[in-house]
C-alpha cells in the first residue's frame, strides 16, 4: 500500500520536476533582474556634505520621485517621437517586403528557390553591430563608393546623417536585416496551406494575382499578426544601430532613444536608480501597446470570423 502512494505520488510529481529547471533559470535570469530593478527605481544616492569618506553617501527610500522625473523628462520623450518616426518607417517597409518576397518565392514559376530564400535571410544572421558599421561606412562622404560614383556623374551627393534622411538611413539598416526572418516566418506558413485550396481557386478561374490577394494573405494573417507584433517590439528597442553610428555622425545624440538614454544614465552618469525607472516606465508602455494591439487584432479576427 505505501509503494503504490509513493509511485502514485512520484507520477504526479514527476510533471514539477521537469518543470524545476526552467522556473529556476526563469527565477535567475527574469524574476530576479526585474524585482531588482523595481526595488532600485524606488530609491536614490543622498549625498551629505562633500560626498566624501564612509557614509558620505547614502541609499535612501525615493518613493515615486525617479518616476516623476522620467514622465516628465523632456530628452526621454523626444527620443520616444524619434523612436516612433523610425518604426512608422521600418515597420511597414520591412513588413511588406517580407510579404512580398514569401509571396513571390511560393509562386510555381519561381527559380533557384533555396538560394533566393537563403539571400533573403542572410542579412538576419549578420549582427546588428556589424550591419551598422557596415552601412555606416557605406554613408560616410568621404569613404562611400556611393557618394563617389554620384559625384562622377554630377549627380547631388545626399548627406545621410542629417536631418531627415538620418531616419531613413537608420531604418535602411533594420529593413536590410529583418526582412529576412519575417520573410520566413510568413512564407513557412505559406507553405502549409493545402495544394487542394489553389487548385480549386484555379478551376474557378482566379490568376495569381488575386489567388495572392483574396486566398494566400487572409490564409497567413495570424504569420502577419505574429511579424507585426516582433518588428514593433525589436523597433521600441533599437539601441544597436543609433549607437553604433553616433561616432560617425553629430546628428545622433546620446539620448537618440529611449534605451540609449537608459544607457547614458547608468553608465555614463552613473545614476541607476533614474535608469532603472526609466525602463520600468519603458517596459509598461511597450507591455500595454502591445495588449492593446493584441486585443484589437483579437477583436477584428472574431469579427472576421463571426461575418
Amino acid at each position: 500500500m505505501t509503494s503504490t502512494v509513493r509511485k502514485s505520488y512520484g507520477v504526479k510529481a514527476a510533471p514539477y520536476g521537469f518543470l524545476l529547471p526552467a522556473a529556476v533559470l526563469f527565477a535567475v535570469f527574469f524574476a530576479l533582474p526585474i524585482g531588482y530593478a523595481l526595488w532600485l527605481s524606488l530609491h536614490k544616492v543622498e549625498v551629505k556634505g562633500l560626498g566624501l569618506g564612509k557614509g558620505a553617501r547614502e541609499e535612501v527610500w525615493a518613493g515615486l520621485e525617479n518616476y516623476t522625473a522620467a514622465l516628465t523628462d523632456a530628452e526621454l520623450g523626444h527620443g520616444a517621437l524619434r523612436v516612433l518616426g523610425y518604426g512608422a518607417i521600418v515597420v511597414p517597409v520591412m513588413l511588406g517586403l517580407a510579404l512580398l518576397f514569401a509571396l513571390l518565392l511560393d509562386t510555381e514559376r519561381v527559380r533557384a528557390r533555396p538560394f533566393s530564400r537563403l539571400a533573403i535571410f542572410l542579412p538576419y544572421a549578420i549582427p546588428g553591430v556589424v550591419a551598422a558599421l557596415l552601412w555606416g561606412f557605406l554613408y560616410l562622404p568621404d569613404v562611400s563608393p556611393f557618394h563617389y560614383t554620384l559625384g562622377k556623374l554630377g549627380l547631388p551627393r545626399p548627406d545621410l546623417f542629417d536631418g531627415g534622411p538620418l531616419f531613413a538611413a537608420l531604418a535602411n539598416i533594420a529593413v536590410w536585416g529583418g526582412t529576412g526572418f519575417n520573410m520566413i516566418v510568413i512564407y513557412t506558413a505559406l507553405r502549409s496551406v493545402p495544394a487542394e485550396v489553389y487548385e480549386a481557386a484555379k478551376l474557378d478561374g482566379a490568376s495569381p494575382v488575386q489567388i495572392a490577394l483574396r486566398i494566400k494573405i487572409p490564409m497567413v494573417a495570424p504569420s502577419l499578426v505574429l511579424t507585426f507584433f516582433f518588428s514593433v517590439i525589436a523597433t521600441l528597442q533599437v539601441f544597436s544601430e543609433p549607437t553604433t553610428l553616433k561616432p560617425l555622425t553629430n546628428g545622433i545624440s546620446t539620448t537618440w532613444s529611449p534605451l540609449m538614454k537608459v544607457y547614458n544614465d547608468a553608465f555614463v552618469n552613473g545614476n541607476v536608480y533614474a535608469a532603472s525607472a526609466t525602463t520600468v516606465v519603458l517596459a509598461a508602455a511597450t507591455f500595454a501597446l502591445s495588449f492593446g494591439l493584441l486585443r484589437a487584432s483579437g477583436s477584428r479576427t472574431k469579427k472576421g470570423g463571426a461575418r
